[in-house]
């Protein structure tokens, strides 16, 4: 794929490939894997705007960002309510954010009921006021969303172009409906139509796993860029694969985000979730079927430290 810079609002990526909100995941450790492997940009996972509005210090946590972090930083916010979103936007919380992705594209049905994520494609009036109401707060504003609700009524076009009118810099187009979930085959036309409508960058996802995938998106999608979700929790270092940048030592790397893991969260989380990360990362490795199954009964970071070492990845 072409590689190139993509400028948002007044911000300008260092590269094209981006690493997606990805929920339970995203925290700063990992984001600063993808970033280092090459990501030109990455994003917290997404974060309750209610929930920053009355001071949930469970969403703030989210939010962490480590002091020698560079770059463009970037948030994902939710919500369906345009004055809870123009608060959260302003608030202190996320005053180090450089810029604020909305989500309108999360299945999951307890978002979905509660009127946030994808249901907002059926509200393209409540959807333009929320996106008007972030940039309010004077920041760059993305939004990410689906190509539809439903496999025969495609709105990615439409909805674009109401993101575009509303002031949004960027637009990321899963090319998926709400009903097919993370399966089945992406959309490249409806991605294609979205690129049409619009003058501002358009970041297609979806499907990408390997830098083949990544070709075959952006020559059939025409995509500014691309957004690489489950593809980065298996394989973080496929950044470096995309763009060329020189390869981090894997072990080294993995050993580096269980540390700054341990340090930020505390050493609870950091098992809990470093079990999960390295079990993603043994896709592809002879035997990984046992051996996630021996990492979910290590009890210790020195026990974890101490297998990481001997699967050397």
């Amino acid at each position: 794929m072409l590689l190139k810079k993509i400028s948002i609002g007044g911000l300008k990526t260092p590269c094209n490939v981006f690493l997606a909100p990805l929920a339970g995941y995203s925290n700063a450790p990992f984001r600063e894997l993808c970033s280092l492997s090459g990501a030109g940009l990455t994003f917290t996972e997404m974060v309750s705007a209610k929930g920053l509005c009355y001071d949930s210090a469970k969403t703030r946590g989210l939010l962490a960002v480590p002091e020698h972090a560079n770059g463009i930083k970037a948030c994902q916010i939710f919500g369906h309510e345009p004055e809870y979103i123009r608060r959260a936007a302003e608030s202190e919380d996320l005053s180090v954010f450089d810029l604020i992705d909305i989500n309108m594209g999360c299945p999951v049905p307890k978002i979905y009921k509660n009127g946030d994520g994808c249901a907002l494609m059926n509200d393209l009036k409540l959807s333009s006021k929320i996106i008007s109401a972030c940039k309010k707060s004077g920041k760059a504003v993305s939004v990410k969303f689906r190509t539809g609700i439903v496999r025969d009524k495609i709105i990615a076009e439409q909805f674009a172009a109401m993101c575009e009118d509303s002031g949004a810099d960027m637009i990321t187009v899963h090319g998926r409906t709400r009903d097919m979930m993370y399966s089945g085959a992406v959309d490249f036309k409806a991605i294609a139509a979205a690129k049409a409508a619009v003058s501002i960058p358009v970041i297609a996802n979806g499907g990408i796993f390997t830098k083949e995938d990544a070709d075959i998106t952006m020559a059939e999608t025409g995509a500014d860029g691309v957004m690489i979700a489950r593809g980065a929790l298996y394989n973080p270092w496929i950044f470096s694969e995309i763009t060329g940048t020189p390869p981090q030592d894997k072990l080294g790397s993995v050993m580096k985000q269980l540390a700054e893991t341990e340090e930020l969260y505390g050493e609870r989380f950091a098992l809990v979730y470093m079990r999960k990360m390295m079990a993603f990362y043994l896709k592809g490795k002879r035997g990984a079927t046992a051996l996630r199954q021996k990492l979910l009964q290590v009890g210790s970071i020195a026990e974890l430290k101490e297998m990481a070492l001997s699967l050397g990845f």
